[in-house]
């Protein structure tokens, strides 16, 4: 089991620095989400070799490892020069995660092409089939790539994708068919990915190698009122990424089924709402994990 902290919350220290403060807080794994100043949003990573040199030795340094990198690039983007300039940072990033001897890119299947053009798209071109469509291509291009080097590309359905229920998700990993392309499975999107917990993680077996843990309330309870937006009816559904015991997730009933499935991949800290007690939430989610783990492994 790999217990990692995605550093979120403290991303305006520096790589060599965040490698600190993960070591600090207890964690033994790193989670790279996007940062301007390694793998940024849409754009080409920002990396190079003496910036690699520098994170490899900060990771030495305090004693933890990379687990995953997350990229974030529009491959299922309709549009031909998005779709052309995220396959080209795909390829970049391999490389990267090959000189980081990092075994894990975890990644989106989109939400299509940019909003600027996608929203505002009346051509018809913007359909969940042909972002689909879009992102196979992707898949015919990098998962050779990923098999060559021995990497794993685990896969998450998003709330506002093209697809954010977990069943036909798994369904697309399963049509990949590739040893290289698995499955995330999110905590705090499970009531985006239906209304039966059990159901969508055993929809996940012998697939799931990566699972993000934060608490959210179920934002479909309560005439879709746990959480009121301005003004009264708007098209906007919210969820959060909260500690332990601050939302709705039956956590016990998510580690008890882990252990039944022998899960012994990455369990990721992915707590964004306590800036401004970081260190307190990151110290709580890492025990309380720990505390699961210890529970239900040993019944298992």
């Amino acid at each position: 089991m790999k217990h990692t902290l995605d550093p979120h919350m403290f991303r305006h220290l520096s790589l060599e620095d965040t490698c600190r403060k993960v070591a600090d807080l207890g964690y033994d794994y790193v989670e790279l989400s996007p940062r301007p100043d390694f793998l940024s949003w849409w754009t080409r990573p920002k990396v190079y070799p003496s910036r690699i040199a520098s994170f490899k030795k900060a990771l030495k340094d305090h004693g933890v490892g990379l687990a995953t990198l997350q990229p974030m690039y529009r491959w299922a983007s309709p549009y031909q020069d998005e779709w052309d300039n995220a396959i080209d940072n795909w390829k970049r990033v391999i490389e990267i995660a090959v000189e980081m001897d990092c075994p894990m890119l975890v990644s989106e299947f989109g939400r299509g092409g940019s909003p600027e053009r996608s929203l505002n798209d009346r051509s018809g071109l913007h359909r969940p089939e042909t972002c689909e469509a879009q992102f196979f291509r992707a898949m015919d291009v990098l998962v050779p790539l990923l098999e060559k080097e021995g990497l794993i590309l685990s896969l998450e359905a998003h709330p506002e994708d093209w697809i954010e229920q977990i069943a036909p998700a798994i369904d697309i990993i399963k049509t990949i068919d590739s040893p290289s392309v698995k499955a995330s499975f999110i905590a705090p999107h499970t009531f985006f990915y239906g209304p039966d917990m059990v159901a969508n993680l055993r929809a996940t077996e012998g697939h799931l190698v990566h699972v993000r843990l934060a608490d959210t309330y179920d934002h479909n309870k309560s005439s879709e009122l746990r959480y009121i937006v301005n003004p009264p009816g708007s098209k906007v559904r919210v969820h959060q990424h909260t500690d332990f015991g601050q939302g709705e997730i039956d956590f016990d009933t998510l580690f008890a089924f882990l252990a039944d499935m022998k899960f012994d991949g990455v369990l990721s800290n992915c707590v964004f709402a306590w800036e401004d007690r970081v260190d307190e939430s990151a110290r709580f989610m890492l025990g309380e994990t720990r505390r699961y783990v210890a529970k239900y492994w040993n019944e298992a």
